[in-house]
């Protein structure tokens, strides 16, 4: 990298906030650390406010803030609290932002660093899937880059031809299959949380290695794909590749194939965008595909895992439907996790979340929002019929 960059951190604490300041850390003089912000962990914040020298340390529920002061005191790092502290955070003006706020509580902040007009690197799958229209026109009014980290988004971007992409066929995201894939509908039913989140390749946080077992994780990177690569829904597709090696595929209208390898490991398609256009070292585990010696692929099977199939449907319906699906799976999962409802129930609350709550398409953000809160509180009552 040929200049020093300014990097803010949106869920400094989480898994992609943990491994963007594992790279920032190892060259540090490359990086000036604008601001760091967290939901709840104000001793993780103070620790990597204080490793990174961030220059401010935000944590988003106010109740947390004390324990932010206490662990930062002396240390000349500003510290706020509050979900307004969040939103301008969003806002200094850092050269690169990562947007990586799991869940709805991520849109605005990432709305708002779009809105500056710098580089967001987009790890919130919510922004786009709920809201991707929106946050794609703010991106292009204020002249934001918008850079995709999901592993499968990003592997498209190193491989899509922007300046031609009436030569791109299709697109093909792949997926790992997740710890569930070779399991018959009956053995899911009875599978734990436990079993869920140990994910066979990947280290991630617990929702979305539930997503990963579900195939839901895949579906909603559907939506987010149809947002970022200007090709129709029908255009998009799924490939199970349990390696998770080939990251995704690019099909060109010529017969041609391009795809993105690399080690399963956030950090590479984290530098990726850190570094973008250029490119930074990384001590990731390189490949080594004579150790690995093959390939699968296979389809992937809807019968056994529906949320992709909810997701294509969603897609191709569009309007509030991908924010509905959305917010229904973030209440299935965690009513999952908390071991409330089954394994299989996930997918039926978000099937009968869509069956009952149609609203027109949202307009704003705050729309958005309002459709959030109203799908939340429709598939916690459809829930509550499925809880143990």
């Amino acid at each position: 990298m040929s200049a020093r960059r300014s990097v803010t951190i949106l869920g400094a604490t989480g898994s992609v906030g943990r491994s963007t300041l594992d790279l920032i850390a190892r060259p540090p003089e490359r990086f000036e650390v604008l601001a760091l912000t967290a939901n709840r962990d104000a001793a993780g914040l103070a620790e990597a406010a204080r490793r990174v020298g961030a220059k401010r340390a935000v944590i988003c529920d106010s109740a947390f803030l004390p324990t932010l002061e206490d662990a930062l005191a002396g240390s000349g790092i500003e510290t706020s609290a509050g979900p307004e502290a969040v939103l301008e955070t969003a806002t200094l003006g850092a050269d690169w932002t990562m947007a990586a706020i799991v869940g709805a509580a991520g849109l605005g902040p990432t709305m708002a660093a779009l809105r500056s007009g710098r580089t967001v690197a987009l790890a919130n799958k919510e922004a786009l899937v709920s809201a991707g229209a929106l946050m794609t026109a703010a991106a292009k009014e204020s002249g934001a880059t918008l850079l995709p980290v999901d592993s499968e988004h990003n592997a498209i971007f190193q491989c899509f031809d922007r300046d031609r992409p009436h030569a791109v066929r299709r697109i093909l995201l792949t997926a790992s299959g997740g710890p569930f894939r070779t399991l018959s509908l009956e053995q899911m039913r009875g599978v734990t949380p436990e079993q869920a989140v140990a994910h066979p390749n990947w280290s991630m946080g617990a929702k979305i290695s539930v997503d990963s077992a579900t195939l839901m994780n895949k579906g909603l990177e559907l939506i987010e794909a149809f947002h970022l690569f200007p090709l129709p829904p029908e255009a998009f597709d799924v490939l199970v590749h349990p390696q998770s090696v080939i990251h995704s595929l690019v099909e060109y209208v010529d017969g041609s194939f391009l795809a993105q390898l690399g080690a399963p490991d956030m950090r590479i398609p984290i530098a990726h965008t850190l570094a973008w256009p250029e490119r930074m070292e990384t001590p990731c585990e390189r490949l080594d595909l004579v150790r690995i010696a093959r390939l699968d692929f296979e389809a992937p099977d809807e019968t056994r895992f529906p949320a992709l199939a909810l997701a294509r449907q969603a897609l191709r319906e569009g309007g509030a439907r991908p924010a509905i699906l959305n917010a229904a799976n973030e209440i299935a999962v965690a009513a999952f996790l908390a071991k409330r409802i089954g394994f299989l129930d996930i997918a039926s609350i978000a099937a009968e979340t869509l069956a009952a709550y149609a609203p027109p398409p949202p307009r704003t953000i705050e729309e958005v929002l309002e459709v959030d809160r109203a799908a939340r509180e429709a598939s916690d009552g459809i829930m509550r019929r499925f809880a143990h």
